[in-house]
């Protein structure tokens, strides 16, 4: 594969490696650590696929993005290669792990916190986490709590968002439709 950036062409030799190397126009080495076609989760959005690596201008400075296909959506997200880290993207699960995570979601003890203030903001913490146990647990304790008492507004936007992150993650792992995986986890749910 070629790469063009600023009328410098790069050969890139290895694209079976995480490792993709590119020249911005200051010549910098900028090293990414995933490559087209890996399927990453970003905290608070949920999974996409990488379907492309660009280059954009902001602010006089030319900056590498990867561009995320979301499944559920259609939406394409753009996420600045030098942030991945800081943001906190990660590598999806692999569907053993996946597996594991279905079997355990039956068993998760929710704690239920009566100050919805608190409750909220303990739930917005795991979520920002980016850990696929932490948004289950949530998942799993707002449906819990919306089938037995009933939720606020903001509990049920929240439930709505950890849900379409868990979603997106199970619908590229396992290669099945969304209400396929929306299934699979109200079964266990109500189960319970």
């Amino acid at each position: 594969m070629v790469i063009f950036s600023n009328n410098v062409c790069i050969q890139a030799c290895d694209f079976d490696t995480a490792d993709r190397l590119m020249y911005n126009e200051n010549k910098n080495l900028e090293v990414s650590m995933y490559k087209i076609g890996d399927k990453v989760v970003y905290p608070m959005h949920g999974a996409g696929e990488i379907v492309d690596l660009k280059e954009k201008e902001i602010f006089g400075k030319i900056k590498s993005y990867y561009v995320l296909n979301m499944p559920i959506g259609g939406m394409k997200v753009s996420l600045p290669v030098d942030s991945v880290d800081k943001i906190g993207v990660r590598r999806i699960i692999t569907n053993s792990e996946a597996d594991q995570l279905l079997d355990d979601f039956s068993g998760y003890q929710c704690d239920e916190t009566t100050n919805w203030n608190k409750r909220y903001r303990e739930n917005m913490e795991k979520i920002k986490s980016g850990s696929v146990t932490s948004v289950a647990y949530v998942v799993k304790a707002l449906m819990k709590r919306d089938r037995d008492k009933g939720l606020s507004t903001g509990e049920r936007k929240m439930l709505s968002s950890a849900k379409q992150i868990l979603l997106s993650e199970l619908v590229l792992v396992k290669g099945i439709s969304i209400d396929s995986a929306e299934k699979m986890i109200s079964d266990r749910v109500n189960n319970n």
